[in-house]
């Protein structure tokens, strides 16, 4: 059966096709066909299935092994489910990974309208601004950029951040209990700059999260924009139908 012709490139709808059966047909672990057999059942240069198996293993939907073939990821098992109470660093290491955070950018800055209404603060008032790339086991899994309002964090050093978890510092060091975690999700797809960092191609697919945290005052001590890999989080939400 060839591919027919359309606007969207020829691997992309041979990554769609087989994007389905790795979703409906095949299981984590099944030896997908070979370049060779996928050329001839489709009619598509080995070229271009090599791109679309490229493609599929960027996504994190199949393990290219050298000189064993192309098999189905067992997603269940690399996934992180983002719907647990968040901590970086405590999920990694409940799923038996090793966390590293590089810390990118501590600086000083002043709110904008934006971020002094996210914020909950005044336009021109001093944050913190963090950038950090989370990884698992060596993998770059999500770069963070986060706001923290300089009156509550006053004495806050890049050391500090390079040896505690952020959330112990703002509840052990500077005594801000935190309440709750307000996050959102978007799909989107990731940019040159984030990209790079992630280890993933211009394009391809992430999560965006938006979080606020809370104290126990209902303050904002906290405001992350995240850009996730979409193959290294999964989003779970269980509905319970009343007795």
């Amino acid at each position: 059966m060839a591919v027919t012709m359309r606007r969207q490139p020829l691997y992309d709808q041979l990554v769609d096709i087989l994007s389905e059966k790795i979703e409906y047909e095949y299981r984590p672990g099944d030896l997908m066909p070979s370049e060779r057999e996928l050329s001839e059942r489709y009619g598509l240069s080995r070229t271009t299935v090599r791109l679309a198996l490229q493609e599929l293993e960027q996504l994190g939907l199949v393990v290219r092994q050298h000189g064993r073939g192309t098999f189905v990821a067992d997603r269940s098992a690399q996934t992180t489910n983002l719907m647990q109470s968040y901590s970086f660093t405590e999920q990694m290491r409940e799923m038996g990974r090793v966390p590293h955070t590089t810390i990118l950018e501590f600086s000083e800055i002043l709110a904008d309208a934006n971020l002094a209404d996210h914020l909950g603060v005044r336009e021109g008032d001093k944050l913190f601004k963090l950038k950090r790339l989370r990884s698992a086991d060596g993998t770059p899994m999500m770069v963070e950029r986060t706001y923290l309002p300089m009156r509550k964090f006053l004495t806050l050093k890049r050391p500090l951040l390079e040896n505690m978890p952020l959330y112990e510092i703002i509840e052990g060091v500077y005594h801000e209990k935190i309440k709750v975690a307000e996050e959102e999700f978007f799909a989107s797809i990731a940019r040159v700059a984030d990209a790079h960092l992630l280890d993933i191609n211009e394009g391809a697919p992430v999560l965006d999260l938006v979080r606020t945290t809370y104290n126990a005052s209902n303050e904002i001590v906290e405001y992350t924009l995240s850009v996730a890999r979409a193959d290294q989080f999964k989003y779970k939400v269980y509905h319970r139908r009343g007795e």
